[in-house]
């Protein structure tokens, strides 16, 4: 009887389904709402192939598409019973094409970065910006002859100089104030290192910023000495250094310009979303409204995802701050939208700040903890736990992961949760053991393993030694216990290009620049590598039920490449060709 009314009510279900355009049924008070489909016409794509990272249904040959969604992947056969009752067209734009899911870097800073590479250019390679193409700098000298050169250009003495890019694993270690004020006494100097997390200044901005010898603030550093030294070190030092120079930062219209133009960029190498993992660090407001001007414009090629840095929503809101974050995810849209919450406790890989257990650091520094003192964090993290918003734990070094591992532990005793998805984010240098222990508590990682080709040379002699800078990013270690990680770029906050298919190559092969083989055991294969940039991204954004693989219902984002990653020889895999990609169903040419 049981089976029959089951039967029966599943029945009525579909005839229901088929009959009406518009109805809502409910089995019960708590039954989702159910509606029929209102399609008027399909669009049908044609490749050479589809890799859906679907892993029941790897492969097709065409993708439906109708109001920005998927609705079914095979053969034309195949969607026969869906071509019979709508109106089509077949499109065969991509026929030659192979189609991915849209690729997802869930770590970038766009409005950041982009309003940075418009500044004084004086790091170390060479670097397209907003503003035109910037030759790097290779030697200290050359940096301060950069300084002097934007100096003489500005004729108002009152106006600062800004500038972004320094690399000190390359370019001779942090700059000081006796350097910049080599440069000029009289006018302010402000400069922030390639990665945010140390700005420098002169003693003209040391005093516009009310700095002096009474400062007592964690990451104000000094001479041997005792004397000020002009360096800032994260953020709570470095929120001090900048907010004089916030209102050049923030200039109406930069902040929209910058975010245009890097997804211009992140499109091209196939994106489709990003995640903005730094938002509101100057302006909660401000970014809020540049990021609703230019994402939901019609041509902004990309969807994004939000994650405020939890020290300027807490300043800002005090013990309403989760409130006030649940608030702002009720404005989510489809393209635009809230996402979790980001804490930083350690610093840069490149800027070499981060945190490292025993031998540490060659030259003995010890590099710095993040906004807040590390045995305070479970309290501060709690109330966003305990109201299940997702949590992306800024974690460079080993001994910071060791510290989050032990938080996220308190976390689950405290208040237990399922498929929480903490992620640590950049998970740099780690060990096997952390792996494991990461794994049994539910987390995830966000790994940016660019480090590895572009910069594990540099830091086996600067920093960090060899054993460590070698086996960076240890996405083996992860495979092998089974987390779900995703790859990221960091863009454009550290010295690597934002393209996926790099980063999936790197994954593969671990080759430095140099063309050696770098830990070898922590390479991944290609299919996992892919899973990285695709479905696994989207599960460590809370996105994977809509985005990340090519599914019916899933939103139609693509990426079209000339060639396929699983077909290519390995070391090829960074040189296919992105045609372009498809964002809810319209098509975006990477030369458009």
């Amino acid at each position: 009887m049981v089976c029959e009314i089951a039967y029966y009510r599943k029945y009525n279900i579909a005839q229901a389904i088929a009959s009406s355009p518009n109805f809502a049924l409910a089995l019960s008070d708590n039954s989702p709402e159910l509606e029929a489909t209102t399609m008027d016409k399909l669009t049908v794509f044609t490749a050479k192939r589809v890799r859906t990272m679907d892993p029941g249904r790897p492969l097709a040959e065409t993708v439906a598409v109708a109001d920005g969604k998927v609705v079914s992947v095979g053969s034309l056969a195949s969607m026969k019973p869906w071509l019979d009752r709508f109106d089509h067209e077949i499109d065969e734009t991509f026929k030659d094409k192979v189609i991915y899911p849209g690729f997802i870097d869930p770590h970038t800073h766009f409005r950041m970065s982009g309003v940075f590479m418009g500044l004084t250019y004086i790091g170390p390679i060479d670097q397209q910006g907003p503003r035109g193409f910037n030759k790097g700098i290779a030697t200290r000298e050359g940096v301060i002859a950069k300084l002097k050169e934007a100096d003489a250009a500005l004729d108002d003495p009152s106006r600062p100089i800004l500038a972004w890019g320094l690399d000190p694993a390359v370019q001779g270690g942090q700059l000081h104030r006796d350097e910049l004020d080599s440069v000029s006494k009289t006018r302010p100097i402000w400069t922030v290192t390639y990665a945010p997390h140390v700005v420098v200044c002169n003693s003209p901005m040391l005093e516009v910023a009310g700095v002096d010898a009474s400062t007592n603030v964690y990451g104000v550093e000094r001479y041997g000495d005792g004397r000020l030294n002009g360096q800032f070190i994260e953020r709570a030092a470095t929120r001090i250094a900048t907010r004089p120079v916030a209102k050049y930062l923030n200039e109406p219209g930069m902040g929209v310009e910058a975010i245009r133009t890097l997804a211009k960029t992140a499109q091209q190498a196939g994106i489709t979303a990003t995640a903005e993992m730094i938002f509101g660090y100057l302006d909660f407001e401000a970014e809020w409204a540049e990021h609703r001007e230019a994402v939901l414009d019609p041509e902004f090629p990309l969807r994004m995802f939000l994650v405020p840095i939890e020290g300027r929503i807490r300043g800002a809101h005090g013990e309403r701050c989760v409130d006030f974050l649940l608030e702002m995810q009720q404005q989510n849209t489809e393209k635009l939208a809230f996402h979790g919450v980001k804490f930083v406790n350690d610093g840069s890989y490149p800027a070499m700040t981060l945190r490292l257990r025993s031998p540490g650091y060659l030259d003995g520094h010890e590099g710095h903890r993040g906004e807040n003192p590390w045995e305070e964090l479970v309290e501060v993290m709690l109330p966003y736990w305990r109201a299940g918003i997702q949590i992306h734990s800024h974690a460079n070094g080993d001994e910071t992961i060791e510290m989050t591992l032990d938080l996220l532990e308190q976390l689950q005793r405290i208040h237990p949760r399922f498929d929480h998805r903490f992620t640590i984010e950049h998970y740099c240098i780690s060990t096997p053991e952390q792996a494991r222990r990461l794994k049994a508590l539910g987390g995830l990682a966000s790994v940016n393993n660019y480090f590895v080709h572009f910069r594990s040379l540099i830091h086996a002699e600067q920093g960090f030694g060899p054993d460590r800078a070698e086996a960076t990013a240890r996405l083996g270690s992860l495979e092998r216990e089974g987390v779900v990680f995703a790859l990221h770029s960091d863009f454009s906050l550290v010295l690597t290009p934002i393209h996926p298919l790099t980063a999936a190559w790197i994954a593969v092969n671990r080759v430095a620049l140099d063309g050696s083989v770098q830990a070898p055991g922590e390479r991944i294969g290609v299919d996992r590598a892919m899973r990285a940039i695709t479905i696994d991204a989207a599960h460590v954004l809370s996105r994977d039920r809509d985005l990340g693989s090519i599914e019916a219902g899933k939103h139609a984002d693509f990426t079209v490449l000339d060639d396929d990653p699983y077909e290519v020889d390995p070391m090829a895999i960074k040189d296919v060709g992105v045609w372009g990609t498809v964002l809810g169903g319209r098509v975006f040419p990477a030369d458009g």
